[in-house]
């Protein structure tokens, strides 16, 4: 019976995340497909030909966007770790109102959060710069980061950090040999959502970048609202491709951690 409800699940998974992306893939290697035709008539590779030899700003548009949540991942863990740590495991006055003005960024409707930082941004010199879209894109992955690492502080359990100490373990080594293979899974969790929400950021990248920093979804939208559907396609494949990379990429880290872990303890 167990077995029959997880074949209903995948099959489920199968129909609702994986049949869908099958029409970008299938338009992307087509002339034109316009309704009501079920399959395109013709198929060509124009489509993957222009992304990748005649427009040059690919390669400029996946560089940036790699670059900016990559360094946002940094960013983000040296700042979540001790707001997370201080939040998770101590108690203190005026905490519930920190932690609303930390997750306030994932209620408030984006435009209204990037409008505000637009504006100071002008003044201190930021917009249309790179660092000025990698600060932007910290304001909705941050939240996620911490919320994490929140949940994984407060399920450390303080006398494994006594034994350590009572075993002549400094601050670092407690730390390292404690604390962090504690923690790792829900670094590699926020990691992985920074990263995604970062590559999806379009309209925080187009006010603040003012259209000088390029990344994928600027290059995504301008076919899929008007213009040319099967290009459009095209970059959404390959978006959908690199996510796919980076998930990949973290679940690698996460399982070569745990196996070193393995070897280490035995």
């Amino acid at each position: 019976m167990r077995k029959k409800v997880y074949l209903m699940i995948l099959i489920a998974l199968i129909f609702i995340v994986i049949l869908p992306f099958f029409p970008l893939v299938i338009s992307s290697v087509s002339m034109e497909w316009r309704w009501p035709q079920i399959v395109p008539e013709n198929f060509s590779l124009r489509a993957w030909r222009y992304i990748f030899l005649e427009d040059k700003r690919t390669v400029e548009a996946v560089w940036n966007s790699i670059l900016i949540s990559f360094t946002l991942l940094v960013l983000n863990t040296i700042i979540a770790l001790p707001a997370a740590n201080a939040i998770g495991r101590r108690e203190f006055r005026g905490k519930t109102v920190i932690e609303g003005l930390l997750f306030a960024p994932i209620i408030i409707p984006p435009f209204i959060s990037v409008m505000g930082i637009h504006f100071n941004f002008i003044k201190f010199g930021l917009t249309e710069s790179l660092l000025g879209v990698i600060l932007a894109h910290m304001i909705p992955t941050l939240p996620y980061m911490i919320r994490a690492l929140i949940i994984s502080f407060k399920t450390l359990n303080c006398d494994l950090e006594n034994a350590a100490e009572t075993l002549g373990a400094n601050s670092f080594e407690k730390y390292y040999y404690v604390i962090f293979p504690h923690i790792f899974p829900a670094l590699i969790a926020g990691g992985s959502l920074t990263i995604l929400i970062s590559f999806s950021q379009y309209v925080s990248t187009l006010i603040i970048g003012g259209g000088e920093v390029l990344t994928l979804t600027m290059l995504i939208f301008p076919f899929i609202s008007g213009g040319d559907m099967v290009i459009g396609s095209a970059y959404v494949v390959l978006f959908v491709l690199l996510n796919i990379a980076a998930l990949l990429f973290m679940e690698f880290m996460l399982k070569k951690f745990y196996s070193s872990t393995i070897k280490i303890n035995m």
